[in-house]
């Protein structure tokens, strides 16, 4: 089974670890679960970190953004402050090169076995699916557009556009843009590298911002600012309910994961990993499903999920079957070996 077979058909039924697994906590400070902040982690807190604690009886907090040299800064320190960190699932890879994270410990996990291996790896574990997606001010653009070529098209849809700040995802976007298919994305080389980089010079002169949170495509979209952005699916179905004047499709979106790590040295490991557990349990999950942001990684529980809300799951085989999988993988490899010359394409 590949991954969109699984994100199609894997069902699954949770189970939780014993009880008193769930009370063992070695430090005086409380378990902290981290994540990027905005409508991930208004579902995360829901669905995930407020049920956790009233079940272990333990108090569990839940903050964000998530910062990656924070976690190195701590992990290198010995000061291990966060728990659980919900990351790009690059940095599963990455971080894991660098020392940085706890090697998952898939006896304390085992609703674990119900996950395609896709969305668990040796440093990580994936809770919920999400996409980046091509997102527009409905005031401003007329003709939807339903492709990354169309988005690179500032012709015949004219403004302002935005792209995320980093080489991820723009990888992918702009392969598209070119016309590559799915299964010519991957794996990375260097003439693929080159195409990218002549896709980025045409739409650079169009790009107003080069965005870095998740809470910048929404606000940038809705003001008039921007018309026309790349921007996570969450986000935008959170200002949706707020009728603000934006738009997206899922056509051509980009499909990832929210993955969970530990970062290396906390005294609550053991009680991590029974988060985690409880993260890809049947009840999370469900309250994942439920909240209509993003997707929840056991299909079971997308399909008990309302018709007009599953509607709107990156996973929903109506909608994977118009986007590309992110390889978190081949991107960590990117990443690392072609950021300098991202770097200076935009300071260029």
């Amino acid at each position: 089974m590949d991954r969109r077979q699984f994100l199609k058909t894997t069902a699954a039924v949770g189970t939780l670890t014993a009880a008193g697994s769930y009370r063992v906590f070695a430090a005086d400070r409380p378990l902290t679960f981290v994540s990027w902040g905005g409508a991930l982690s208004d579902m995360e807190t829901k669905a995930i970190v407020e049920p956790f604690a009233a079940m272990t009886g333990q108090e569990v907090i839940s903050t964000s953004p998530t910062e990656y040299a924070k976690i190195k800064a701590m992990v290198l320190s010995g000061n291990v402050d966060w728990d659980v960190v919900t990351v790009g699932g690059r940095f599963a890879y990455e971080g894991a090169a660098e020392g940085l994270l706890e090697e998952i410990d898939y006896d304390r996990i085992p609703n674990a076995a119900n996950l395609h291996k896709a969305f668990t790896g040796p440093y990580g574990v994936a809770t919920s699916i999400g996409a980046t997606i091509i997102a527009w001010n409905s005031d401003a653009v007329e003709e939807a557009p339903e492709s990354w070529a169309d988005f690179w098209d500032v012709k015949r849809r004219p403004g302002a556009r935005g792209l995320y700040k980093l080489l991820y995802y723009n990888y992918e976007a702009a392969l598209r843009a070119a016309g590559l298919t799915e299964a010519e994305m991957y794996p990375v080389t260097d003439e693929k590298i080159d195409i990218l980089f002549g896709k980025m010079e045409e739409i650079k002169p169009h790009v107003a911002v080069w965005w870095s949170s998740g809470a910048q495509p929404p606000q940038l979209l809705s003001s008039g600012e921007l018309a026309m952005s790349s921007a996570w699916d969450g986000r935008i179905k959170a200002l949706q309910g707020e009728n603000a004047p934006v738009d997206f499709t899922f056509a051509d979106g980009i499909a990832w994961g929210n993955v969970v790590v530990v970062p290396k040295g906390t005294p609550h490991k053991d009680a991590a990993m029974d988060m985690i557990n409880y993260a890809i349990s049947e009840e999370a999950q469900t309250v994942i499903a439920n909240s209509g942001t993003y997707a929840p990684v056991l299909s079971s529980a997308a399909e008990a999920a309302p018709e007009d809300i599953r509607a709107g799951f990156a996973s929903a085989p109506e909608n994977l079957k118009r986007m590309v999988l992110l390889n978190e993988e081949q991107a960590a490899l990117y990443v690392k070996k072609y950021t300098q010359r991202w770097q200076e394409f935009q300071l260029g």
